[in-house]
């Protein structure tokens, strides 16, 4: 399996895909606002990352706007919000079967490269 999340509006995301091209190394490409993110996918995401948390933006607008910063979130919490509003998947995020790249950070950047190389 090989999945690429991405949201098409967001430079960051844009940039990194034309740098990577994901599709031209047989990448589904999934656009999570026209799509939305699927349990299942979110569910091997965590297991592969190690928590849902680790998949979740605190970049987003709406995280500071729902006063999220001020609660203690659970596992739970992290997983419903994510699935509930696309804008709170850390992006873009690379699945495959062995491995999750979530992130813009290059170190995340460079082991999806080296995933989609490999």
């Amino acid at each position: 399996m090989k999945k690429a999340f991405t949201l098409p509006t967001c430079k960051t995301c844009v940039r990194i895909f034309d740098d990577l091209q994901p599709e031209q190394h047989g990448c589904e490409v999934v656009d999570i606002k026209a799509e939305g993110i699927a349990a299942a996918d979110l569910d091997k995401m965590k297991e592969l990352a190690g928590s849902y948390e680790a998949l979740f933006s605190r970049r987003a607008m709406k995280f500071r706007s729902m006063g999220l910063a001020d609660k203690a979130l659970t596992e739970q919490d992290y997983r419903q919000l994510i699935l509930d509003e696309y804008t709170f998947l850390k992006r873009p995020v690379f699945l495959f079967d062995e491995q999750v790249c979530a992130g813009s950070a290059k170190a995340s950047v460079e082991a999806a490269r080296s995933a989609l190389n490999g």
